[in-house]
């Protein structure tokens, strides 16, 4: 049997679960598989049959309060102590293929022992993803001088913003010995191996190489049981509303206020994160949901508009209004909108006072035609199949890509 590690870095929930459906994706006669991860925090995952390891990371609180102040992700010294605590994992562990979400020094290490390195990481990240532009970031400087003049900058400021975000990691590859990486899309997608779990009808890329591949969506629900409440009462149409373990959730009680004055039935999963003291009387909240059942329901979704409950709603030709915050969230939103599958407003108390003009649009079929052509795009990959063949070929050029 081939061993396959998977190593995730826990900052955010979609970074463990896209790991651990795409390890479930693997015939167990056929492989031995291991994952490795700062202890998980969350339910309803199932972790049955996997070989667990520890690995210590930085959490999401600080790597949300990083993200806040526009500070780099990573110290030298921080990436200098991942760098071996993954080498150690993998003389431990003597994988025949290691595959990563998030986790910088991973690919560097695999190559130190030669062994061939996968990569997943969103399309939208790609040095070859076409962009007319980078959206405007959450950022210090956006609160001092101003949304509009911080975008006219951005073109000129991005190369150097994205190489400044590299340098400690290139810092901690040159003492051992391995090439500079440049910049934070070369970060993002170094690998044997690269994995979009996207499709390119909704991310478009050129000159994109060899080892670089789209795998479809990698859809992931909590094994949860339903609230006793479930299902919600039939008459209003259903909004399902959740910011997930990564959105502005100090946001969630304003805009459960503004949704709450529509005649609707708000369905609320806050992630296990902050639980509003107000509830509007059209609203049932709860931890956590499977997400396909509360899609299943709803007439449109109010996410983080980050790719993970985006794509589970475009999946089912749901139509997506996004409260994006961070710079992934922020470009997920970016291809969602470019689709003319939903719409988003900035994560601010201004932002959201349009969310509910964009919910009620939503629901009279305003991006009904761009939710339905990204479900017909996101149905024509199966992430499960393609993985599995991915990862037989990167085993089977093992000699030659480690050379």
């Amino acid at each position: 049997m081939k061993r396959i590690l998977f190593v995730a870095e826990a900052v955010t929930l979609a970074q463990v679960v896209r790991l651990l459906t795409l390890a479930r994706a693997l015939p167990p006669t056929e492989f031995d598989v291991h994952f490795a991860s700062a202890p998980l925090r969350w339910p309803g995952m199932d972790l049955r049959g996997l070989t667990l390891h520890v690995l210590a990371s930085r959490s999401p609180a600080q790597l949300e309060r990083s993200l806040r102040r526009g500070d780099r992700l990573y110290s030298r010294r921080t990436l200098a102590g991942y760098l071996e605590d993954d080498l150690r994992l993998l003389d431990q562990v003597e994988p025949d293929l290691v595959v990563g979400d998030l986790r910088w020094t991973l690919p560097g290490a695999a190559r130190l022992r030669g062994i061939p390195a996968a990569t997943l990481i969103n399309a939208y990240w790609s040095p070859h993803a076409v962009r007319e532009r980078f959206p405007v970031p959450h950022h210090p400087l956006v609160r001092l001088m101003g949304e509009d003049l911080v975008a006219r900058g951005l073109p000129l400021a991005m190369p150097w913003v994205l190489r400044q975000f590299a340098r400690p990691l290139d810092a901690v590859r040159a003492s051992r010995g391995l090439p500079a990486l440049g910049d934070l899309l070369h970060v993002l997608t170094d690998g044997t191996e690269v994995l979009y779990p996207d499709v390119p009808e909704l991310v478009p890329t050129r000159d994109l190489p060899a080892h670089h591949h789209f795998l479809g969506p990698v859809l992931w629900e909590p094994e949860v049981p339903l609230p006793p409440d479930w299902p919600p009462p039939r008459g209003a149409p259903v909004v399902y509303v959740t910011l997930g373990s990564s959105g502005a959730s100090e946001l969630l009680p304003g805009i459960l206020a503004e949704l709450g004055r529509l005649p609707v039935q708000l369905v609320v999963a806050t992630a296990g994160r902050l639980r509003p003291a107000t509830v509007p009387p059209n609203a049932l909240v709860t931890e956590f949901l499977p997400g396909s059942e509360a899609v299943g329901r709803a007439g449109v979704v109010v996410t983080n508009g980050g790719s993970s409950t985006g794509y589970q709603a475009l999946f089912r030709g749901r139509p997506v209004v996004g409260v994006p915050w961070n710079l992934d969230q922020l470009l997920a939103s970016q291809i969602i909108e470019a689709a003319g599958a939903g719409a988003s407003v900035r994560a601010t108390p201004k932002g959201i006072r349009s969310i509910a003009a964009l919910v009620d649009a939503a629901l009279g079929g305003a991006w009904a035609e761009g939710a339905e052509r990204a479900r017909v795009a996101l149905g024509r990959l199966d992430s499960a199949e393609r993985f599995v063949a991915r990862v037989r070929h990167a085993l089977r050029a093992a000699p030659s890509s480690s050379s």
